[in-house]
């Protein structure tokens, strides 16, 4: 079995919400959900980046998110920003949840490409700490090195909302990526100490502005770790052919998102059966980027996936059909794991 290393899950939300039933969601498998270690272990799951993610508190009066994104076109309203005590808490907690699988054995957390592949080695499942919008650190950027001391190695400054970095791009269909103001001043400087403490910055939520400013500055690779091609379905989430050329020229990486509205060409947040969608982003991707830049970013356990994925264990499923596609052994594996511990390399040196 093809091991496969993934760009990103919302694992550790599915904790924070239940976290009595942890060792039930984790250990055990209930079958909720997308993730658990069975699972994981069945569809060949490998490793990959474990997001910490502090949800938007959801107004009384919000409209249907889920109504809305069945029925494009739509354009939803970015959320307030999170305060910095909110997000603090959020993101103690689903660190801790991590550290916890890391003490039952069955994970590693990876600061390193060596140490990713010796936990795969081992058949633990090896976990990037990753940060999903930047509201637990403040300006003063203290947090961000007290994160990378707990293992922090990626971080994207946004979510889909403000924050004191940047700007996130709202969830609309059909958009372009171009959606609001640039980085601030404070998330330059954020840049710059990723930089600094090789901590990879994710481009996914950041609108086009932000993404611009983060390429011009940056002296890493460019990474979308959960994003895909507005050429094939003009969501505001996925990356233009421009964009992508930019992250081809830095030998930078895109992750394919599985969420079926960033997939579907009509940009429906429906499921549907079949792999075309899937197989037309990665033609599109492959094409611009190149077969060495190219990877998963499953978005599981935070998006609605294609049906005949259904969850992780489904994984062997999509990598049949890519062969069945036309791609070859060598291929396969890059795209399955191979050009993420690539990356990795060239963005952390070790």
């Amino acid at each position: 079995m093809i091991p496969v290393f993934d760009g990103h899950n919302d694992f550790l939300m599915r904790l924070l919400r239940e976290p009595a039933r942890r060792a039930a969601l984790w250990l055990e498998g209930t079958g909720e959900g997308h993730l658990d270690l069975p699972r994981m272990r069945a569809g060949g799951f490998a490793g990959g980046f474990f997001a910490v993610y502090v949800p938007s508190p959801v107004p009384h009066d919000a409209p249907d998110f889920d109504a809305m994104l069945r029925n494009p076109p739509y354009a939803v309203p970015l959320p307030e920003p999170v305060p910095y005590t909110d997000a603090l808490e959020v993101a103690v907690a689903e660190i801790g949840h991590l550290l916890w699988m890391e003490r039952t054995g069955t994970l590693a957390i990876c600061r390193s490409v060596a140490e990713i592949r010796a936990a795969m080695a081992a058949g633990k499942i090896a976990a990037v700490l990753h940060m999903e919008g930047a509201e637990a650190i403040l300006p003063d950027l203290d947090a961000l090195h007290v994160w990378h001391a707990a293992g922090l190695r990626s971080l994207g400054p946004v979510w889909s909302r403000p924050t004191a970095f940047g700007h996130g791009v709202p969830f609309a269909y059909p958009s372009s990526p171009d959606t609001g103001d640039g980085l601030t001043e404070a998330g330059k400087r954020l840049v710059r100490e990723c930089n600094a403490l090789k901590i990879m910055l994710d481009l996914s939520h950041l609108n086009e502005k932000g993404f611009d400013d983060i390429a011009a500055m940056s002296d890493a690779p460019l990474v979308a770790t959960h994003s895909n091609a507005h050429a094939v379905s003009p969501h505001s989430r996925n990356l233009t052919d421009r964009q992508l050329a930019v992250i081809r020229d830095s030998d930078g990486m895109v992750g394919l998102n599985y969420a079926v509205g960033f997939l579907r060409p009509d940009g429906v947040g429906e499921t549907f059966t079949g792999w075309d969608p899937v197989l037309r982003h990665l033609d599109h991707l492959i094409g611009i980027l190149g077969e060495d830049r190219v990877g998963l970013g499953s978005d599981f356990d935070g998006a609605t996936v294609p049906a005949d994925l259904g969850d992780v264990a489904g994984l062997p499923r999509l990598l049949a059909a890519l062969r069945d596609h036309g791609f070859g052994a060598a291929l396969v594996e890059k795209l399955a794991f191979r050009n993420w511990l690539a990356v990795l390399e060239r963005t952390w040196g070790v």
